[in-house]
Order: structure tokens, then sequence, then C-alpha cells
């Protein structure tokens, strides 16, 4: 079963955005045993995504580490804004 990380993390993040038409999330590089994704938010939205103490994009992290574990591959998600 292959997973979609980018529409995964865009179902996780979207609801959390003021303006979710300028979420963008991209597979930046992926190998066999690794994915980095990027996501990038309005800067208005960034606290948000980001949530106090990092807790949200903690929160988003391990389901996504969850989901490509059953895999076995290990994800790396960078959270900024422009």
């Amino acid at each position: 079963m292959a997973v979609n990380f980018e529409n995964l993390i865009t179902d996780l993040v979207k609801p959390l955005v003021v303006h979710p038409e300028d979420l963008i999330v991209k597979k930046f590089s992926e190998d066999e045993e690794s994915l980095t994704l990027q996501v990038i938010v309005h800067k208005d939205d960034l606290g948000r995504v980001i949530g106090k103490g990092g807790k949200i994009a903690n929160a988003i992290r391990t389901i996504a580490y969850a989901a490509a574990s059953r895999i076995g591959k290990k994800i790396n998600i960078d959270i900024d804004s422009f």
C-alpha cells in the first residue's frame, strides 16, 4: 500500500491555517530509506502550524513517522514560511 505523504501532510495542516490557499507541501528529496518533505505556509500561519513549544509540529511529525515506518522509511518534515 503506497502512502501519498504530500496528501497526508496537506490534510493534517490545512485545517490549522487561516490561508489554506498559500499552503504548499512538496517532496524535497526521496531515496529508498528516507523522504524529506517541505511544508510552506503563509507567515501569519507559521505559529499555528508549529504550536506552542512545537507541540503541533511534533504531533504532525509523529503521525507521518508512524505512516512511514509501516513501509520501512524515515521521514523528515521541514516547516517554513514565505
